[in-house]
């Protein structure tokens, strides 16, 4: 995973869930999630709410890729996820592509894939761009 943080992210949800970034380009950000008991909601599936959270991871590494990380930091304005199919097992890809970078506001689609490459959710976050200090 690249640093961006500057702090040990086995403490954060990245590091709860088995989050890893595998690829960090400006055009395009990847991570894979392991599908666990600790990703399932109590059905055995894969909760909504996990990949929101690897959407908006995404989204968060791939915007500092586009700011001035000594000036701003880029935090979760938004974001919206339309569930297409269960996963209950493996492993799942997110795959995040800018659709605007501007100065305050980066807009990502995302879409997660299940090991079969099946669509799972197609999720869009709005990333604000905010002053340090902020």
């Amino acid at each position: 995973m690249p640093d961006i943080s500057g702090f040990d992210i086995s403490q954060t949800v990245m590091g709860t869930l088995g989050i890893e970034i595998v690829e960090f380009t400006q055009e395009r950000v990847v991570a894979t999630m392991p599908i666990t008991a600790k990703t399932f909601q109590p059905f055995g599936i894969m909760h909504g709410g996990v990949s929101v959270v690897i959407a908006e991871t995404v989204a968060s590494a791939g915007s500092y890729l586009f700011i001035d990380r000594k000036l701003q930091r880029a935090v979760g304005l938004e974001i919206n996820a339309n569930h297409i199919r269960s996963v209950s097992e493996g492993i799942v890809k997110a795959v995040g592509i800018p659709v605007h970078v501007g100065r305050t506001t980066l807009v990502w689609d995302i879409r997660i894939f299940d090991q079969a490459e099946k669509l799972v959710c197609i999720s869009r976050c709005t990333m604000a761009i905010i002053g340090v200090d902020s």
